[in-house]
């Protein structure tokens, strides 16, 4: 069986870049938080990225500048080639469901290149996370300067617990992603090389 395209160069730049950026912004993030933690716990040294405060805010701040940008470019790819509409929607709730129960069920069939109806469903709310997390950590970095931002989340500090609940959303969302390339490898090298085995459509 011949390689199709399934992943174009877009969608692979995008998520590889989205890959690096997002792993520096949570392990700087991590440094951050425990400079002044909102629970009762703390991130071992080994998971933080910085190695002191000044410095992990630097590498914060440039990974939101790459992530913001990359997601951009996405965002305009993804509205323009029709690539949202195609891979991401409809969204129904009654496939949801159904989907949902046959994940819990570990009887979920996966098909490289198509997304099933619970694979749409969470990468809309993850692409939604980044609006939320960017937005509230722009509310935390300039309060004085965007206080209209900060307002409306309700202040700094509940911009803050906004900020690290998005960024705990986010962080699940990658543990679930890093276990389902696990279980199923096959879907790792079609994000590199953008083909696969396969009698499906192309994607773009």
């Amino acid at each position: 069986m011949k390689r199709t395209m399934i992943h174009p160069l877009a969608v692979r730049a995008a998520h590889w870049i989205n890959a690096f950026a997002m792993t520096c912004m949570l392990m700087s993030g991590w440094a951050i938080y425990n400079a002044s933690p909102i629970l009762p716990f703390q991130f071992p040294a080994w998971m933080t990225l910085g190695g002191w405060l000044g410095g992990a805010i630097a590498w914060h701040l440039a990974a939101m500048w790459l992530l913001v940008a990359n997601g951009l470019l996405y965002l305009l790819y993804g509205i323009a080639s029709g690539h949202f509409r195609r891979e991401f929607l409809p969204i129904r709730t009654s496939e949801l469901l159904r989907d949902t129960g046959r994940a819990l069920a570990l009887r979920l069939p996966h098909e490289v290149g198509r997304y099933n109806t619970v694979q749409r469903f969470a990468y809309v709310v993850v692409l939604l996370l980044g609006v939320l997390v960017v937005a509230s950590g722009l509310a935390i970095w300039k309060p004085v300067q965007l206080a209209w931002l900060a307002g409306l989340f309700g202040g700094f500090d509940f911009a803050r617990k906004v900020h690290f609940a998005a960024m705990a959303g986010i962080a699940g969302f990658i543990a679930i992603h890093l276990l389902l390339v696990f279980l199923v490898p096959r879907t790792l090298l079609p994000m590199v090389i953008g083909r696969a085995r396969s009698s499906h459509r192309t994607a773009s």
